[in-house]
């Protein structure tokens, strides 16, 4: 990651309303690249996005959904913009099973209208989707998935990411690739920070909970996820799209960004330790029937450590704590936008020692 090589870059982030969008439509305004974002409004109210009056930090902001594939491509010639970050998706497993249509829409035909409107834009030179760990076809092995294992999803989310990842390997060598644009997804595991408001995810459940003076209700205490701080993965991103943009097509592959094996823990165990940090707090399992979601899910980002320099900083009991002094500043009136730069400050001192 150079702070430098950003600065005065055209950057679109599509999805930079939503909770990691907007921690890297954050960072990257802080290294002086000029931001465009393309996105539904805050999907939550409250929302990082607002909390941290990054409207204000962006040079367009164009409010809109990325199934309008006209809307879009308009979108991407008024910003001509040399890299692209595509986030917008609908990103949850619970919903999916509510609204697959929909789920299906925005996360294939949204990459497909994306990377049509890229082809229109011939300053792009690179273009990161962010897809999910959840995207392969999980044997449920109490092992790490690598880049070349199969794709799947028993889920309409996952599947639909899985989706995803076969339009970007199409178009990157139908398309993209013969034009010169170097294109790479990657996938990441299970975030947690400061700002984060969505339903049905684990440490927002916890926090509103708490907040509420209620008791956390949790579905699966015993599945495994690659819990990481959501900086961990947007470190990954930048480091790729610099890849591509100075060495081509040499990076245009798909990427694991996960934390250490040791940080793949369960459920119970994140919800223990944050209970032991926050007295008050308590938790206890829905005996409801739920619908089906992976018990073992584990990310061996190898290549990413081997190839690209890049691995995990913060460890989980280090998130858990960011997470959770975000939070607590946020409920005391802090200036959240000045806290979040600080913790991105202090991430990149990790990352450079």
């Amino acid at each position: 990651m150079e702070r430098n090589f950003w600065k005065g870059k055209r950057v679109l982030v599509t999805g930079h309303t939503g909770f990691k969008g907007g921690w890297l439509t954050l960072w990257l305004t802080s290294m002086g690249a000029e931001v465009h974002g393309y996105a539904l409004p805050a999907p939550t109210s409250p929302a990082f996005f607002e909390v941290c009056n990054l409207q204000g930090q962006l040079k367009s902001n164009t409010l809109a959904d990325i199934r309008d594939g006209e809307r879009l491509t308009q979108a991407v010639q008024s910003a001509q913009p040399q890299i692209v970050f595509h986030l917008a998706a609908q990103p949850l497993v619970r919903y999916s099973y509510q609204s697959p249509v929909e789920t299906y829409a925005v996360n294939v035909m949204g990459t497909v209208h994306l990377l049509e409107a890229v082809r229109k834009a011939p300053v792009v030179r690179a273009v990161v989707n962010v897809t999910t760990d959840k995207c392969y076809e999980n044997h449920e092995e109490d092992r790490p998935y690598c880049e070349s294992e199969s794709l799947g999803g028993y889920d309409p989310y996952s599947s639909s990411k899985g989706c995803s990842e076969l339009v970007t390997a199409a178009y990157r060598r139908s398309f993209l690739e013969p034009a010169g644009v170097s294109l790479a997804s990657a996938r990441a595991g299970n975030v947690i920070g400061g700002g984060d408001w969505a339903a049905d995810r684990l440490v927002p459940d916890f926090l509103r909970a708490l907040d509420a003076k209620k008791m956390l209700i949790i579905r699966s205490p015993g599945a495994i996820r690659p819990w990481q701080h959501v900086l961990e993965p947007l470190s990954g991103y930048l480091t790729l799209a610099e890849r591509l943009f100075t060495s081509g097509q040499d990076f245009a592959e798909a990427w694991n960004f996960g934390p250490e094996e040791s940080d793949a823990r369960s459920v119970q165990w994140i919800v223990d330790q944050l209970c032991s940090q926050t007295p008050g707090s308590s938790w206890d399992c829905d005996t409801v029937p739920q619908p089906h979601e992976a018990h073992y899910l584990k990310l061996d980002s190898s290549k990413a450590r081997a190839k690209l320099g890049w691995h995990s900083r913060w460890d989980l009991q280090t998130a858990l704590t960011q997470t959770l002094e975000w939070h607590k500043k946020w409920k005391g009136g802090a200036d959240m936008t000045a806290l979040s730069l600080a913790q991105i400050r202090e991430y990149e001192k990790a990352w450079r020692a």
